[in-house]
């Protein structure tokens, strides 16, 4: 499949572009969703917990980027919960695979434009506090985004949300303590903390993981970070949950792979449904 990155030096062709997508999935569904979702690798089956959704291919959406990663099906699912609407995508998109950030987060544009709210970001991660083990749930509180390529940058689309964003609460205070209350609740053990954007498709060196620890990174992955500028900077409120597939490489001698990343998220899977489905019941 080639990869196509949008065009974001022309703000009337973006919003042209945008009211296509958003008009395009308008046609598809009668259902207006209040809370999106963004699933991470392996984590797609959480879509299937929706009530009668409709169900969308990404490749049959204009000018949405198509997922070529394995555990990103690529299906955009729209359905009921605890009697809210929520869009999901089935998958994400990212920088390593050769799409620009301003690309990867145009379906976040679109959830605004559809009147999403709320957003709840899941990812899958590797550990930097040595604290953390794999198979742990993690609530971002912060992150860190110095190898982002911004994905504001280039047109303004005044519409959307302002020229300059602030970043000091990019996750809602409220949703992350609604989250650990949801936790506590079921008896999940959870932890919080900082998530380093890695921008891939390798995996850190030891030198690179040092050097996130001194930044204050607990945990460091390949997603998320982008999807969250973009939502903070149109008003939509964010909550974010990363998986701990593994120890990063400073703290064992083994090699990460992809499939081991797959197989930690299918031992966790359940915990996780059963802390979204309680999160989505109480959200605001």
């Amino acid at each position: 499949m080639k990869i196509k990155n949008l065009d974001f030096t022309d703000s009337q062709a973006m919003m042209n572009a945008l009211r296509e997508t958003t008009e395009f999935i308008r046609g598809k569904t009668k259902k207006r969703p209040e809370i999106a979702m963004v699933l991470g690798s392996g984590l797609g089956d959480y879509a299937l917990q929706l009530n009668n959704p409709d169900v969308i291919s990404y490749e049959d959406i204009p000018n949405f980027p198509q997922p070529t990663v394995s555990g990103h099906s690529g299906k955009l699912f729209i359905g009921e919960m605890a009697g809210k609407c929520i869009i999901i995508m089935q998958g994400r998109n990212h920088y390593y695979e050769g799409y620009d950030t301003q690309t990867i987060t145009f379906p976040i544009r679109v959830f605004k434009m559809l009147g999403v709210r709320s957003l709840i970001l899941t990812n899958a991660c590797g550990a930097v506090n040595k604290h953390f083990s794999p198979g742990d749930l993690m609530i971002i509180e912060n992150h860190l985004a110095h190898f982002c390529p911004p994905p504001l940058r280039g047109a303004h689309l005044e519409e959307l949300g302002p020229r300059f964003t602030d970043m000091s609460k990019p996750y809602d205070p409220e949703y992350i303590a609604l989250a650990k209350k949801c936790a506590d609740e079921l008896g999940i053990k959870v932890q919080k903390g900082v998530y380093g954007y890695w921008p891939g498709p390798t995996y850190e060196t030891a030198a690179e993981v040092h050097a996130y620890h001194a930044l204050g990174a607990d945990v460091v992955g390949m997603s998320t970070v982008a999807e969250d500028m973009v939502a903070v900077n149109c008003g939509i409120k964010v909550l974010g949950i990363s998986c701990v597939t593994n120890m990063t490489c400073i703290h064992t001698n083994g090699v990460t792979s992809h499939a081991e990343v797959i197989q930690v998220i299918n031992s966790v899977a359940d915990k996780l449904i059963l802390l979204l489905n309680s999160i989505v019941e109480r959200i605001v």
